[in-house]
Parts: structure tokens; sequence; C-alpha cells
């Protein structure tokens, strides 16, 4: 993917990553792989569940399936290139391929961000519109709510990455992070950046508001009508919908609180790293296992499909 031409000096760039300490290199690969491999089987395996399984196609399972897919894309982008920095040393990333991280990122981190918000739609139509339910949620209206946060994801990446990569890079060509950061790599610039810092900015907070106020209305409603619940069943099963879509949701706004709400005077990249981590790798690792975790349909899913392979097995031999 070529996005435009090179117009400064610079031709790659050189991700100092997360450490230099010899000691620690081989410790944090495996950690990262580890990782790396819960989310890659996490992720796929709950795409791969949801399609199997004919009691999960439901809008609630597709917006899931979509929520892993995205995951699992979005820990792609950056964490191989983290695991191959610690095990070959290998710190050096084209302007291209630098562009395309930053691209790529962009898009499914952007996605999840209004996925997050699809869903709690979603769960407002299940719990207060129970009736109407199969009409509201319809699998057209599913489907274009999705490729509505894909559009956007795009979109997003498209003007913040053209804008950061129409600028010159000639200071240094050394990013004070493990991956191609959009301010990490603006840091670099030689040239006028406030017009389009303030660009970022403004869509940034944008797409963060949008989908934080879709996500406390319709919870705000999801609370007062299980306020009114009379029955305890009712309530229990009300909550039990949400819980899973809640806890993903404070995981991961609370990761965008915790990096992009701190005073200016105490933000630096080496204090965003640890974030960073959270946000890139842990992140993508944990959502899988909150839904499979607090989810019995999920649980009986995985349990049907494990007797199906057992019995299968049992054939063979």
């Amino acid at each position: 993917m070529k996005f435009m031409e090179n117009n400064s000096e610079v031709t790659e760039f050189i991700l100092l990553g997360l450490t230099d300490a010899p000691e620690l290199q081989v410790p944090l690969f495996v950690v990262f792989t580890l990782i790396y491999l819960i989310t890659l089987i996490g992720n796929l395996g709950m795409v791969m569940l949801i399609l199997l399984d004919s009691r999960l196609h439901i809008p609630m399972y597709f917006f899931l399936s979509n929520l892993s897919l995205v995951d699992f894309c979005y820990s792609s982008t950056v964490t191989p290139k983290v695991i191959a920095g610690f095990l070959i040393g290998d710190k050096v990333i084209s302007y291209n391929a630098c562009a395309a991280q930053m691209f790529f990122f962009a898009v499914f981190a952007t996605a999840e961000n209004f996925l997050l918000a699809a869903m709690a739609y979603d769960r407002y139509a299940a719990v207060c519109r129970p009736l109407h339910y199969t009409t509201t949620m319809t699998p057209s209206k599913c489907v274009h709510l999705v490729m509505g946060c894909y559009f956007f994801g795009f979109l997003t990446a498209a003007v913040q990455v053209g804008d950061t990569f129409c600028l010159a890079f000639c200071v240094s060509n050394v990013v004070h992070h493990f991956f191609c950061d959009i301010p990490a790599v603006m840091s670099l610039t030689c040239s006028e950046k406030h017009i389009v810092e303030l660009v970022l900015l403004l869509m940034s907070s944008f797409n963060i508001f949008f989908a934080v106020i879709v996500i406390l209305i319709s919870y705000l409603f999801i609370f007062i009508t299980i306020l009114k619940m009379h029955s305890a069943e009712g309530y229990q099963k009300a909550f039990s919908t949400c819980a899973s879509h809640l806890v993903a949701v404070f995981i991961f706004y609370g990761t965008v609180v915790v990096m992009y709400l701190q005073p200016s005077t105490s933000h630096s990249m080496d204090a965003d790293k640890p974030a960073a981590v959270f946000y890139t790798m842990v992140i993508p690792m944990l959502n899988p296992i909150v839904y499979s975790l607090r989810n019995k349909e999920v649980k009986n899913a995985f349990k049907k499909v494990v007797e199906k392979a057992k019995y299968s097995l049992g054939l063979t031999i």
C-alpha cells in the first residue's frame, strides 16, 4: 500500500519498542507471543463458534462476531511486529509499512468504538422493546449498522493517516513507541502541524463522544426498564443480557480515559506505552474471554462443538 509519494528525507522509521534491556527480551517475547496466541484462538474461535451454531444466528452474536474479528485484526496490525522486535531485534519499519500499520490500526480501533455503540443499541432494543425486537433489529438493519462501523473506520483512518503523512519528517526517524501511533509519528515532523492536530482531535473526539453518548443513553433506558421490573427472574435475565457488553465497554473506554484524559503536563510517550500495550494487545485478548465466561449461550455452544468433535473423533478411531 502506498498512500502518497514521500516528500521528505525519511524512507524508514526505527521503533524504539518497549524496552532495550537485553534480559527482558526473551521473557517479553514469551509473554506477548502467548497473549497473541490467546487473542488469535479466542477471537477466531468465537467467530467460528457463532457461524457453526444456528442458535447464535441472532443480532447480538452477529455484532459479537464482528467485534471478535475487529479485535483480531487490530491486534494483528501491531503485535507480530512487536514480537519480531523481541525475537530478532528488528525494529526498522519502512515508510509505507508504517503508514499501512497506522491506517489499519485506525480502521479497526474506530470500528470497535462504533461496534460497542451498535451493541448497546441492540441491548436497548432487546430489553426495552422486547415485543418489537425482531422488527427493530432486522438482518438488513444489523448489516447496515456493521457496514456503517467499518465505513467510519475507513473514513477516519483515511483522513488521519493522510493528514499525518502529508507532513515532512526531517527531525528524526526514531519513533518513541512500539508501533506507528499517530502522536508518536507526528512528533517527528518539522512541518506546521497545528491544523492537522486540530483536525485529528476533532475527528477523534466526535467518534468517541458520539459512541459514548449512544451507549450512555441506551443504558439509561435499560436501567430504567430494569428498575420497573417486578420479577426477580426478569431483572436477572435483563441484566445478564447486558453484563458482558458492559464489561467490554468499561475495559475499552477505561483505557481511552487513561490514555487521552490525563493532564498534558504528565503526558509522555514513555508513560503511554503501558496503556498502549493494554489497548492494543490485552483488550483484544480479554473480550472473547469476558463473553465466554459471562454468557451461558456461548458456553453451551462451545460444549456442543466439543461433544461433536469427540463424537467424530470416536467414529474415526
